[in-house]
């Protein structure tokens, strides 16, 4: 076994005296891809924001990429480069372009030159199919496309591991397809992504494993067959067998 890019030990976290997360332990390996599934309110996006601690943990540690992310001398916004996370808004200006959009965090955050960012840029738009939008405001993208400027945008930091959370809900349904494209091409290539999503049918088909949680705690793991085979009781099972 390789040693896991995102190790996750003992983690608690509290919001005013309620407990929302609760002993969570998961390993993710290099170049898995891990689903995060389970009712509304189960504590999935919590977790997810932890693991770049957008959320501070309240007890646990958190290793990703061999550093806890969660000692008092680790640099996190050092930290963050290897961290990539897309949310369910897309959260880009509206007054840039795609690829203005793109090569801003490569030009504040790693000092790259305006060329440099811009080859670096061109290069993840081009991989996620946008190469005919460089120039394009976010308000003549569709939604699958600003989506997909926004996992360039992660990407384009060179990240160790990607944390998608809910990244096809704000989608209209048949632009949903285009994102969960993108997600097999990057799993394709290697990159390690731990997906919070109700996309069932795409865990079922895609997800190395999936871990599913209930009432703040990951309550089965698995592969998709292995949740699937279980017997009726299992909550796993009832919801990865949903249609979505």
């Amino acid at each position: 076994m390789n040693q896991p890019i995102l190790d996750i030990h003992a983690l608690y976290k509290s919001f005013n005296g309620v407990e929302v997360l609760r002993n969570i332990n998961l390993s993710v390996q290099p170049g898995e891809l891990v689903f995060l599934i389970g009712p509304s309110g189960s504590g999935k996006s919590t977790l997810l924001r932890c693991c770049n601690r957008l959320e501070e943990p309240s007890d646990g540690a958190i290793v990703v990429d061999g550093i806890n992310i969660i000692s008092p001398k680790t640099d996190i916004n050092v930290m963050r480069q290897r961290i990539g996370m897309v949310f369910q808004q897309f959260n880009l200006y509206p007054h840039m372009t795609a690829e203005e959009n793109v090569m801003l965090a490569l030009r504040r955050v790693q000092a790259k030159t305006k060329e440099e960012a811009r080859e670096i840029a061109h290069r993840e738009l081009n991989r996620m199919g946008l190469s005919a939008r460089l120039t394009h405001y976010p308000a003549q993208l569709s939604g699958g496309q600003q989506q997909r400027v926004a996992i360039a945008r992660a990407l384009a930091l060179g990240p160790r591991v990607m944390l998608l959370d809910e990244p096809t809900s704000a989608l209209d349904p048949q632009l949903v397809g285009e994102v969960l494209q993108a997600m097999r091409e990057m799993k394709a290539e290697g990159m390690t992504m731990v997906v919070v999503s109700h996309e069932m049918r795409f865990a079922r088909e895609a997800a190395d494993r999936i871990a599913f949680m209930h009432a703040g705690q990951i309550v089965e793991t698995g592969t998709p067959q292995e949740l699937l085979s279980k017997g009726p009781e299992s909550l796993a099972r009832q919801f990865l067998s949903q249609r979505h």
